[in-house]
């Protein structure tokens, strides 16, 4: 048997686990599920496209980088997208979601991001069509490494780029002085403003990292399979099913969650058929919360 499902299962969990970064960063500071995150993606893949057209209009055809099926101009249009998805994301935030969550009505919350998800799609349907499109239309030669596994060189380097965000957005929550406040907003809202937290500031950086990881997810998505609007809400469940699964408010968790999910989704196209890939990750999701309600790196509300 092939192990290629592994490398398969691991970028896919990549994509996931990204996301659900953000997923679980709202969830516990601002204690709402935010069904509009998928659509970050969709919009910060787009952008980058736009970016990366606009490069291409100003400098012409530029080659890529060695044996990658990319070149400088789309490494400038993630960067770009990554702040402008960012702001999106505040920007939605700041129009709809504070002044709801003002109310003290999470249902609310969670039904106005319902809301603009369907909204944000639209748009984008609206803007560029619902026809796929691509980054390259390149054809990238599969490396061997063994074990009938093989892996092209996008592909490495993606995993590599998930390694080095996870670690920065890992030294960002533990080192800095924002993310140990985005901590303390996180288990004890309360507590934390009468330590006179700047809860402002936190709910910014929040939105403005969880943007901003969408956003990288999704340029995962459109260099390795296609670039659609709808792709972001086909990612939502997987990286919610990721978020519960490693412990809401873990960062590590919710990468972990989205690798389990990721190499559970690629195992069931192996083993059993394309058709079972969602309902497996859902029985192991539910498998592990009757053991552990809390998930992987939970901790229990006091």
């Amino acid at each position: 048997m092939s192990l290629q499902f592994i490398i398969d299962g691991l970028l896919t969990g990549s994509m996931i686990g990204l996301g659900a970064i953000g997923v679980t960063l709202t969830y516990s500071i601002l204690r709402f599920s935010n069904f509009a995150h998928g659509d970050f993606m969709a919009w910060g893949t787009y952008a980058t496209l736009a970016v990366v057209s606009a490069i291409g209009a100003m400098f012409g055809k530029i080659a890529p980088i060695g044996p990658l099926s990319f070149g400088w101009p789309l490494i400038v249009a993630v960067v770009i997208a990554m702040g402008l998805t960012g702001l999106l994301a505040l920007l939605l935030d700041m129009v709809l979601f504070a002044r709801l969550r003002a109310k003290g009505q999470a249902i609310i919350v969670v039904m106005a991001s319902f809301g603009a998800s369907m909204a944000l799609r639209s748009l984008l349907e609206f803007l560029f069509t619902s026809r796929p499109t691509y980054f390259s239309r390149a054809i990238q030669i599969a490396m061997p490494i063994g074990f009938g596994i093989r892996i092209t060189p996008d592909q490495i380097v993606l995993l590599l780029l998930t390694a080095i965000l996870v670690l920065g957005v890992h030294l960002l929550i533990t080192r800095t002085q924002t993310g140990r406040s985005m901590q303390a907003l996180s288990q004890n809202p309360a507590l934390a403003r009468i330590v006179g937290i700047d809860v402002a500031k936190v709910v910014r950086v929040t939105w403005l990292v969880g943007g901003a990881l969408a956003c990288v997810a999704g340029v995962m998505i459109g260099i390795l399979v296609q670039i659609r609007p709808l792709m972001g809400f086909d990612m939502l469940l997987p990286m919610f099913a990721a978020a519960i699964l490693g412990g809401i408010g873990s960062m590590p968790g919710a990468v972990l969650g989205g690798l389990i999910i990721g190499l559970a989704e690629a195992g069931a196209v192996q083993l059993i058929g394309a058709e079972w890939r969602a309902a497996v990750s859902f029985i192991i999701l539910m498998a592990v919360l009757f053991v552990r309600p809390i998930g992987l790196f939970g901790v229990k509300e006091r």
